[in-house]
């Protein structure tokens, strides 16, 4: 089932998508009970909003084996997390804007897994009953800064560069989904989830023994090869099969 959240005339609703027609819930799916109710709306017609507004945005690096090699850098033996800002969460159809054009901002297509209850020393064979389902991410990445750092929260935490969306799909294998990115129509990324180094219930397992995950917290799982620079005038289309394509365009901050 794909879930949305969206907006009209100022109002901010829940639904749940099929083609391009959205059935309104009452109720927050991802806090409480829903049930549908007659309102149907076109999808032409409203504005995409994120599907949740994560309290935590956690992410995973070098968990596919070509971009580790793509990078120059080691296979990691356990799950490479760092923590992105929220407030750089950004919805489908919304602009990245860029900061610094003297610097090195690449795109990075991946799947996003969307929690679902409170998460805490989760083990790899619950893993699955925390999770709600999985969106798309582009965890937009500024390679200068990433270098003078040597850690990633200000690289990865500048406003517009966590585009999420636009949907959140529930009935999918997360193990073995393809995944590509387009810029400007160009496929630049192309894989599939089942070259993940860590697997999604292993993800999670390993997040929860660091910290406590709430509902609607979101974790990045990481990006295929083929990551490459953003600029000013670019469309960028990340996709995932099974839930759908996240687009964005792309402009210099003003």
């Amino acid at each position: 089932m794909k879930y949305i959240r969206f907006r009209k005339d100022e109002e901010i609703y829940y639904g749940v998508l099929k083609g391009n027609s959205i059935t309104q819930l009452e109720g927050d799916y991802i806090n409480g009970e829903t049930r549908p109710l007659s309102t149907e709306f076109s999808l032409n017609e409203v504005e995409v909003l994120t599907p949740v507004d994560p309290g935590q945005v956690i992410g995973i690096g070098l968990n596919y084996e070509l971009h580790a090699e793509e990078t120059g850098k080691p296979i990691p033996e356990e799950p490479m997390m760092f923590m992105a800002s929220p407030s750089a969460v950004v919805a489908h159809n919304t602009d990245i804007e860029l900061p610094a054009l003297d610097h090195r901002i690449d795109y990075e297509a991946e799947l996003v897994i969307v929690i679902g209850k409170e998460a805490k020393n989760v083990t790899k064979e619950e893993a699955y009953f925390y999770i709600f389902g999985y969106t798309v991410g582009n965890d937009v990445s500024d390679r200068n800064l990433q270098k003078k750092d040597g850690q990633f929260t200000r690289a990865k935490s500048f406003p517009t560069f966590k585009p999420l969306g636009p949907v959140i799909e529930t009935e999918l294998d997360p193990n073995n989904t393809p995944i590509k990115l387009k810029l400007n129509g160009e496929v630049k990324q192309q894989s599939n989830t089942n070259d993940l180094i860590h697997d999604i219930a292993e993800l999670v397992a390993k997040v929860t023994e660091v910290m406590t995950l709430q509902p609607g917290d979101v974790i990045y799982t990481g990006t295929p090869s083929g990551v490459g620079p953003l600029s000013p005038g670019d469309v960028v289309e990340a996709e995932v099969g099974g839930i759908g394509v996240l687009r964005n365009q792309v402009k210099s901050r003003g």
